[in-house]
C-alpha cells in the first residue's frame, strides 16, 4: 500500500484541505508555498492514463472546489496546478496526485513553462502530421 493509500485509510494523518467522494486533498508536508495542497483520487492509480472518464471528471470537480477553498482562505493572487506523470516528469509517489501552489507577489516563482525547454528537433509539421 503506497503512502497515500495509507493517509486515504486514516492510517498516516494528515491536514485535509477538502474532501469529497472522489478525492482527498491535504496540505503537502513539505510545502513550496503557503497552501501548497496535494489532490489524490481516493483510488489507486499509478499513471493518468491508468484513470477512467468517471475519475477524471471527478477529479476537475474537486480541483476546481479545492482552488475555491484555498482562494476564499488565503487570498492569493494566482495559482499553479500540475501534475508528474510519470518517474521523468518527477513523480515520486506511485499514485497519481496534483500539486495545488497558491501564488503570491514576489514569491520566487516560475510559470508552468519554466519545468522544461526541450522542444526537439523536429519541424512542427512534421510532428503534427503523425497525428
Amino acid at each position: 500500500m503506497c503512502i497515500f493509500c495509507k493517509i486515504i485509510a486514516g492510517e498516516i494523518p494528515n491536514y485535509t484541505v477538502y474532501e469529497d467522494k472522489n478525492i482527498l486533498a491535504f496540505l503537502d508536508i513539505a510545502p513550496h508555498t503557503k497552501g501548497h495542497t496535494v489532490v489524490v483520487p481516493k483510488k489507486h492509480y499509478e499513471r493518468l492514463s491508468d484513470m477512467d472518464l468517471e475519475v477524471w471528471q471527478g477529479i476537475a470537480v474537486g480541483l476546481k472546489k479545492v482552488q475555491e477553498k484555498l482562494d476564499m482562505v488565503l487570498k492569493p493572487v494566482g495559482f499553479n496546478i500540475g501534475v508528474n506523470d510519470g518517474k521523468v516528469a518527477g513523480q515520486v509517489v506511485p499514485h497519481v496526485h496534483w500539486h495545488v501552489f497558491p501564488r503570491y507577489e514576489k514569491d520566487g516563482g516560475g510559470s508552468i513553462h519554466s519545468i522544461i525547454n526541450n522542444p526537439g528537433e523536429e519541424s512542427l509539421e512534421d510532428l503534427y502530421k503523425k497525428f
